[in-house]
């Protein structure tokens, strides 16, 4: 059985509100599958509540058929979901390397090796081990989280707005990064307001707006015809 990520009509609310609404996609082993969509779309939302930060959805998301809406962070992480939060949440007093410790707990079977397993993917990490994590790049901070979400080896990865605050040399860095994750056998989920970012190496796409997908199809469709990026700020470069 493949490792896919099914979403089946999920409604989010927030201060009840549905900012989030009859939601369905699904995200496939071994694809990067992009997640579009402006500001205010419903888009964060939708990764807390596959999270289990938020626990205010009904609907169903399933990993290989396991029901995990409605599970403690701890219990979707450990079914095999890894999610990367908009926001870059580090423990910022400590260490590179005691940040990817912590990322380890409650996983049996992974420590040393899975960390160090893991820094092959981000070379510059292994220079600041020893460092605060407050002391990092905003660049270096998203390859932390990054790390911190694959030490646990996921079936699935969801990354919440990876370009947010990074300058484009940084994006263009960490995008083949996730083309190796996902050439390993893993579900990336990735979520982003910026289409070229998305798009860059998805290869299915959904767009996501006014908290409803308005589009279900391939990202090679979106790239060849970007009219259907119906709102101008995804096409900002």
């Amino acid at each position: 059985m493949t490792d896919t990520l099914e979403i089946e009509n999920v409604t989010v609310l927030r201060a009840g509100r549905e900012v989030a609404r009859e939601v369905n996609l699904s995200a496939p082993a071994g694809q990067i599958t992009a997640l579009l969509g402006p500001n205010g779309a419903g888009k964060s939302s939708l990764a807390l509540a596959i999270s289990g930060l938020l626990r205010s959805a009904t609907g169903s998301i399933r990993l290989n058929g396991v029901e995990v809406l409605g599970r403690k962070p701890e219990q979707v992480r450990a079914a095999g979901i890894s999610v990367v939060p908009e926001g870059r949440r580090l423990l910022r007093s400590l260490s590179v390397s005691d940040n990817l410790k912590v990322a380890t707990f409650g996983n049996k079977g992974f420590g040393g090796e899975a960390i160090a397993s893991t820094l092959q993917l981000f070379p510059e990490l292994e220079k600041r081990l020893n460092q605060p994590a407050s002391a990092l790049s905003g660049g270096e901070q998203q390859m932390l989280v990054l790390a911190q979400a694959l030490v646990s080896d996921p079936k699935v990865l969801l990354v919440d707005e990876l370009s947010l605050g990074l300058a484009p040399i940084i994006v263009k860095r960490l995008v083949p990064t996730l083309v190796e994750v996902a050439s390993r056998g893993v579900a990336v989920l990735l979520i982003e307001q910026f289409a070229h970012v998305a798009l860059a190496e998805a290869t299915k796409a959904y767009m996501m707006e006014g908290s409803r997908i308005r589009y279900d199809g391939t990202a090679q469709e979106l790239k060849d015809q970007p009219e259907l990026l119906h709102s101008a700020y995804l096409l900002r470069t």
